[in-house]
């Protein structure tokens, strides 16, 4: 079984940043894809951005030039830097790994005021 433990949250004005960090272990496989997922109050939960064990990278849209999606395979870990924060970044912001399966951490609230 993968746990996935997220830090790094927290409140910001507009214009900050903030970088998130999710920890995967005991995990028997290779961890492939790792990424970051938003879910805001009363809406579906969508992707942010991900990243392949080889550092391919893809985001969505409204965080392009933002967002930066890095990780260590050493560690299992992967960051997201996120800079020029807007209200409408506020979520609460989920981890998720593959291997075999497919891994969510528990979240961390991400709180942007304008």
């Amino acid at each position: 079984q993968v746990q996935l433990v997220e830090s790094g949250g927290g409140l910001v004005q507009a214009g900050g940043s903030l970088r998130l960090s999710c920890a995967a272990s005991g995990s028997r496989f290779t961890i492939n894809t790792m990424g970051w997922y938003r879910q805001a109050p009363g809406k579906q939960r969508e992707l942010v951005a991900y990243i392949t064990r080889t550092s391919w990278t893809k985001y969505t849209d409204s965080v392009k030039g933002r967002f930066t999606i890095s990780r260590d395979n050493a560690k299992n870990t992967v960051y997201l830097q996120m800079n020029n924060l807007k209200p409408e970044d506020t979520a609460v912001y989920y981890c998720k790994a593959e291997t075999v399966s497919s891994y969510w951490g528990r979240g961390t609230q991400v709180t942007v005021s304008s």
